[in-house]
This record gives C-alpha cells, structure tokens and sequence, in this order.
C-alpha cells in the first residue's frame, strides 16, 4: 500500500525481474575516496540523474552506523530487502557514500511533475571511517536533499544535536536571505524520526522540545555554549522541523527481511503509512535561485557542493558559499567588463570614474539579488569588490595607452601642419595664424583622457617655437618675393599688357625696396616702416582670405592667364591678318587715290 499521489515512474512491476536477472536498480552516486576522508563523484550514476527533465525532490535519511536508515528506504518505498537498499545484517556490501535509488517516484505537486528520489547514506560513527568524512556526508545530505530524514534509535543525545551545526549554519545563511524575495535555496526541511520500542510516556515533539533547551553554563564552557546556540537555531527553525515516531517493526530485526507486513508489529505498519502520507505532504522540489533544478541542474548543483566541502581540512558554511557565489561573481565580473568596454576609449579621467561607479553599484546590485548566504556572503562581496578594482585598473591602464595614442597623433598632425605652413610657397600671416588656430583647436578638442595635460605642454611649446620660427622668416622671404613681383609686374606691364599704370607701380614699388635697404644698409629696418606695414597689408588681403587661398591657386591662376593671354594674340593674328602690324594711312582731300609706287 503506497500513499495517496504516489506512483512509480517507470515499471514497478518489473523489480522482482529484475532482481532475478541481475539488474541492480540502486546505485551511488558519492563514493569515498581511498583516504576514506573525502567524497568523490561516481559518474555512472549522475548519468542516469542527468537524464531527468523534470523537477527533482531528494529524500536523505541520516542516522548512525547500523540504526537501520536502508531498511527504512525500503519500507518507504514499499519494497523488501532483496529488492530495494542493502541492509547491512544481510549483505556483505554496506553502504559506502550516497545510494540513490534508480527509479524515481512520481509526485505531482500543485499540478507539477516532480520525481523523487531516495538517498541512503553512510552511518555515522561507522568503522574505519574519521568525523571529518562522517561531517562531509552530513554536510552533503543536508545541501542536496529537500527533506532530511534523521533517523535516530530510542532517543536523543548530545552528539545528535552536535551534529546538527552545519544543517543550522545552513538555514541562517540561506534561509530567508531576503524577506519578500526569491530565496537562494531552501535547505533541506528535518524530520527526526525516533524509533521506539516503546509510547509511553513523552511524546516524541516533547522528547524534541527537551532536548533543544539550553542546558546550564555557570562555567562558560564554549563547547556548551555552541550546543546552545545550536538548540536556539533549532528552536527558531520551528518551521523548518517536524517529528515522528515509529515504534520497532519487531523483535527480532535480524529476520526483518523474511517477513511481511502481516507479521509486524500492526502499530508500526499503521504508522509507516501515516509517515509516508506526511513525507508525501512536505517534500518540495528543490529549488536553487528560485528555479527548480532539472537532472542536469541537481548534478551540477552536487558538483558545486562536493567541491566545496572537500575543499577545506572541514566542510564549512563559508567555503560552500565561496563556490556557490564563484559562478555569481564571474557574471558579475563579466556585466562590468561589458558595460565598461561599450563606452569607448579614450575618455576623461573623471568620465571613466563616474562610469566605472555605475558598472561597479549594478554588478553589485546584481549580486546582491543572486547570491548566496548573508554572512559569509561578505567574503564573496569583498571579493567582487576586489576583482572589480582590478579590472578597473586595466582600464585605467588602457586609457592612457588609447589617450596617450590618441594625443600623439593629434600632436604630429599639428607638427606637420606648422611644418608645410614654414615653407609655403606665398608666405602669409594670415594663412599661417589660420593653420596655427585650427590645428590648437582641433588638438584642444580631439585630444581627451589622462594624457592631454601632458601633451598640452609639449602642443604649447612645439606652436611657440613654430611662430616664432615662422615669424623670423616672413619679413625676409616676403621682401624677396616682393623684389621679384615687383620686376615680374615691369614685364607684364611693358610687354604683356602694355599698361603703362601697372609698370609704374610696379617700377615704384621695386625702386623703394631696392633704394631703402641701400639708404639703411639692411631689410631689417624696413619692417618697422610704416609702408612696409601698408604693403604688407595689401599682401596679405590679395594672397589670402577664406573665399581665395593664391598660395594653393598661384600656379593655375598663373597657367591659365598665360593661355588666356598667348591665345589671344595667337587668335587675334590669324583672324585680322597684317592689318594689326602694318595699318595703312588714311585717304586725305586733294590727295590722288593712285596706289603708292614702289
């Protein structure tokens, strides 16, 4: 007889053959490693767990060394001995690790499908074995399992409660992280079951009760005071706990396997029933950031678990929250990393900070949703915290070097700027106090992040030294360019264009240049002259402004007159013949129209 809402997954009809061919349908899943201190994976048997797709709910019973935890299973799961779970007064192979049982049971809760499964584990106290590993079992029943069977023969004792210090970190830490929000995970609810031989007397609630009150400390002895602060946690978790009682099956356990239910104790087949109706009642999925883990999702999950615990001489709270949160803080890690690198380097020394604050407060944010534990947790934040700072700096470190990069190019743009304006071919204030303004302004604008300030200073000294260079040359090399524009005028005026006022001025202009420098002996005093100023103005208005640059179009302009020009007197020949050259004299009265002789 099963309870109601029971059913096995696959067919149950098929144990007993099974059973006769061969087929063992339990398997470990955690087995000890040589040392027989710590636990290790056994694969064969996470591949059958991966293979689930719906929810998973774990039932672990715990207990010590030969308190009958196997034979337990077996009547939960409505099987006998030679079917179900080895029982170690039967068979020579005990229970080494963590046993599943291969067939999941089908449970439907709030109209999902969750298959169960049951966890047999090593006793405690066992043989050959340390409490170190003994802890590590506990540890890893309690984290993997949704319900936490303890079985316990007769009564309570000091060492049971003892025990129980991880299960009570656990909840502290896990349980109820944040009010009103998605729990990280629940740990395993606790059943303390206690077997009996007899029922009179106290209850098995008010045996619990008894034993979870604080037990005198007039010394202030530390290990009495841990167990209290264990049996306050217990006494907190009231949710968390339920008790039962199960009285012996029968007298003589050994033959317990041989005998069917019409031979037990009926007390005891009637509160079996009642025990798995509550088991039925209570088991929830388990459930890992507000998710209920699938078969792949729980191996994962007791991969993560197994680390942890053995990672430590002990299995401790902080280490399991370490390696649960390692994951976490990775995606974190990579959030900030993605939101720093979309901003694009270079960027002012300020910027990067501002946006480096906001990338850091929403991993952190997203942290604090996801993580787990409340007081271990610290150690993951100072972590995140730590590994940010880091990554912080290899920005850092990456916008002097884009910044750096950046400015360097600015500044040798400008430098060969001033360098084509020192040598151009009309020299011009103007054009030049053009070139230097766009040039420190580009360079004032472009150039951004930390190295700026330092480029500023080699900008302000490279642009100095350039107008001070150009200056020194412009009043010599426009002097000369003056000296042959002067004589190149004469020619165009005299032979050219035969315009009298433009051979004048020119003649003007070349025997002032040449006649001061002979007066003064040197060009240099010509530059503070008033009419130099006067020509150099001119100069410049003709040789530069923002509709007309003639350094750039001296040369065409100067191609395209002289076609102009040699077409025209190349066009103007053939077209009116001698008459241009020799014109003939006009007819006067009185004067005979007979054609001159020769």
């Amino acid at each position: 007889m099963k309870p109601n809402g029971w059913s096995l997954c696959s067919r149950q009809q098929s144990w007993s053959l099974d059973v006769i061919l061969g087929v063992i349908n339990r398997f470990p899943i955690v087995e000890p490693d040589v040392s027989h201190t710590k636990l290790r994976l056994a694969k064969e048997g996470l591949e059958v767990i991966e293979r689930i797709t719906t929810p998973i709910a774990a039932i672990a019973v715990i207990g010590p060394y030969r308190s009958g935890k196997s034979f337990l299973l077996n009547q939960l799961l409505s099987l006998s001995c030679y079917e179900g779970f080895g029982v170690g007064h039967m068979r020579d192979t005990k229970t080494k690790g963590i046993w599943v049982w291969g067939t999941p049971l089908e449970l439907d809760k709030d109209g999902v499908k969750t298959s169960v499964l049951y966890l047999d584990t090593e006793g405690f106290e066992s043989v050959g074995t340390s409490n170190v590993y003994g802890d590590r079992i506990f540890a890893l029943a309690t984290i993997m399992s949704s319900l936490l069977i303890y079985n316990l023969p007769e009564t309570i004792r000091e060492a049971d409660i003892s025990r129980l210090s991880f299960a009570v970190e656990l909840a502290e830490e896990f349980y109820g992280r944040v009010k009103g929000q998605d729990i990280a995970f629940e740990p395993a609810k606790l059943l303390w079951l206690i077997q009996r031989d007899f029922l009179q007397g106290k209850s098995v609630q008010q045996m619990v009760d008894e034993a979870l009150q604080r037990v005198p400390n007039k010394d202030g002895d530390k290990n009495i005071d841990r167990v209290n602060q264990i049996r306050e946690s217990l006494a907190i978790m009231g949710d968390n706990n339920t008790t039962f009682s199960l009285p012996q099956p029968h007298l003589q356990r050994t033959k317990l396997c041989d005998m069917k239910d019409d031979e037990l104790d009926p007390t005891y087949v009637e509160n079996r029933e009642k025990l798995k109706e509550l088991v039925a009642s209570i088991i929830r999925p388990k459930i890992l950031q507000g998710v209920p883990l699938n078969g792949k999702q729980f191996v994962s999950f007791l991969e993560q678990t197994l680390e942890a615990l053995n990672k430590g001489e002990i299995p401790s709270t902080g280490s399991l929250v370490e390696v649960f949160n390692k994951g976490i803080l990775e995606r974190c890690l990579k959030l900030y990393d993605h939101r720093m690198e979309e901003l694009g380097l270079p960027l002012p020394e300020h910027s990067l900070g501002r946006a480096h604050d906001e990338s850091k407060n929403e991993a952190i944010k997203v942290f604090d949703e996801q993580h787990f534990g409340r007081y271990h947790a610290k150690q993951s934040v100072d972590k995140l915290d730590e590994e940010i700072d880091k990554e912080y700096k290899k920005f850092i470190f990456a916008n002097e070097y884009q910044s750096s990069k950046l400015c360097e190019a600015l500044y040798t743009k400008c430098e060969d700027k001033m360098d084509q304006l020192q040598v151009l071919r009309l020299p011009s204030m103007a054009k030049f106090n053009a070139g230097f303004l766009q040039c420190n302004q580009s360079f004032e604008v472009e150039c951004i992040g930390p190295s700026k300030a330092k480029y500023e200073q080699r900008m302000m000294k490279m642009l100095s030294k350039a107008r001070s260079l150009f200056i020194k040359e412009y009043n010599n090399r426009l002097f000369n360019w003056l000296v042959v524009f002067s004589l190149v005028m004469v020619v165009v005026g005299r032979f050219v264009v035969k315009l009298i006022f433009l051979e004048s001025v020119a003649w003007i202009l070349f025997i002032f240049l040449e006649a001061y420098t002979r007066m003064f002996w040197s060009a240099e005093s010509l530059y503070y002259n008033p009419v130099w100023h006067f020509i150099v103005a001119i100069w410049e208005a003709i040789v530069y402004s923002p509709f007309l640059d003639l350094d750039r179009w001296a040369v065409p302009i100067v191609v395209i007159l002289a076609i102009f020009l040699l077409y025209r007197r190349c066009y103007g020949r053939s077209k009116h013949g001698t008459r241009l050259l020799l014109p003939l004299y006009k007819h006067r009265k009185g004067v005979s129209n007979r054609p001159r002789s020769d």
